[in-house]
């Protein structure tokens, strides 16, 4: 999860707040207050080499996706509350 984390950072500025919680009795989250992804990119940004920044590999995201899907979970980008990124793993088992 560090390339997720460190996507917040990049994207959202040093001052960005991190959320990690539990939607429900399955779903873990992990959200930020930071500029968001646009509905239209969404799919896109777990493409491996899909990078919005000029510095970025565009492998960050599609690693945390495969991680998701080795633990089989479903991993959803959606917004969060504040409008930045929200980050759903669903199908999770929390004890």
């Amino acid at each position: 999860m560090r390339g997720l984390l460190r996507n917040t950072v990049d994207h959202g500025g040093d001052d960005v707040t991190v959320r990690i919680g539990q939607a429900d009795e399955n779903t873990a989250y992990i959200e930020d207050d930071g500029p968001g992804v646009p509905e239209d990119e969404r799919d896109a940004v777990f493409d491996p080499g899909y990078s919005s920044g000029k510095d970025g590999t565009g492998f960050g995201l599609a690693i945390v996706q495969r991680l998701a899907e080795a633990h089989g979970w479903d991993l959803t980008l959606t917004d969060s509350e504040s409008g930045g990124a929200r980050f759903e793993f669903s199908d999770v088992e929390i004890r």
